[in-house]
């Protein structure tokens, strides 16, 4: 090869683009759903936010669940950054928050089917597949950072919660002082990934998979709140 043609690692995309590239027609599917667009559109009331907000907690709850164990994984391990991203505790006060202070709220959702199907790929893969697992918390975190704080905003202006305050606490990543800093260590972590291209074929359709899946969830959810609602979620 000649000295000054560059070499292959110079040229190749970096992974977390071709991660963002390949699975951007999912992604624009999930932003573009008809649920998401009446809820935060203002065409949907207050109770339909809180399901949502409980169907992330069934989500995160499999997500975060499986954290402590691919702590010390060399290929999911990197990405377990319990500080800045851990989201359970906030989605909690959240939902104490949104069924009035209730203590009892556990016992009063159950997931959708779709929430289930989702919830259960993330431990599958968490259980036989670090690389997968990465898909998801890509998926998940670095969303919450970019478009779920334009639902932050919106949600606060539509229903009156308090900045930042309780209904909302689930967006506010109070341990990350610099989102686009962080944004970019996270994709060069991806670009780090020590994969294969076969393997890296596999995550991007991971990718792929994850954000249909949270359509699938925006897809029921707006089955009970559209114009043919089947009707309230909780037991």
């Amino acid at each position: 090869m000649d000295a000054s043609s560059p070499s292959p690692s110079q040229t190749a995309t970096p992974f977390s683009t071709l991660i963002r590239t390949a699975s951007h027609e999912q992604h624009v599917e999930a932003e573009n759903s008809t649920f998401m667009g009446d809820m935060l559109g203002g065409r949907l009331g207050v109770d339909a936010y809180a399901r949502y907000t409980e169907q992330l907690w069934f989500v995160y709850q499999a997500l975060e669940g499986a954290a402590e164990q691919l702590a010390g994984d060399p290929v999911a391990g990197p990405f377990v950054r319990r500080r800045e991203l851990l989201r359970v505790q906030s989605l909690e006060c959240d939902l104490a928050h949104l069924h009035g202070g209730r203590a009892d709220w556990r016992t009063t959702i159950r997931p959708l089917a779709a929430t289930a199907a989702y919830a259960s790929r993330i431990t599958e893969v968490a259980r036989d597949w670090p690389a997968g697992y990465v898909a998801h918390h890509y998926t998940r975190y670095l969303g919450d950072l970019s478009g779920g704080q334009i639902i932050r905003s919106t949600v606060e202006k539509t229903w009156g919660f308090e900045r930042k305050g309780d209904g909302v606490r689930f967006y506010v990543f109070a341990g990350i002082a610099n989102p686009a800093a962080f944004k970019r260590e996270y994709r060069e972590l991806l670009d780090a990934l020590p994969l294969d291209d076969l393997e890296k074929k596999r995550v991007v359709d991971e990718c792929k998979r994850a954000f249909a899946l949270n359509t699938a969830v925006f897809r029921e959810l707006g089955d009970h709140f559209g114009p043919n609602s089947r009707g309230p979620l909780s037991a």
